[in-house]
């Protein structure tokens, strides 16, 4: 999946695949994710958040999707 670089004291890139609905989180101090069953409208929310890292935490982490480290 190809993924964009992101301004984040967290968050190195993200990715999406609207196919699948899988977003793709590269960290900075290392580790890659992916969240399975992902709205596109929350790939472009979390994109358009102030912090992003806030919003992963607070709209994807929390929210319970399914998920596994690459």
């Amino acid at each position: 999946m190809q993924r964009i670089p992101v301004t984040s004291s967290n968050c190195a890139s993200v990715g999406y695949d609207a196919t699948t609905s899988t977003l793709e989180v590269e960290f900075k101090r290392g580790g890659v994710y992916q969240y399975f069953g992902v709205p596109a409208s929350e790939h472009a929310a979390l994109l358009a958040a102030s912090s992003i890292g806030g919003y992963l935490d607070a709209h994807i982490k929390k929210a319970g999707y399914r998920y596994e480290k690459l």
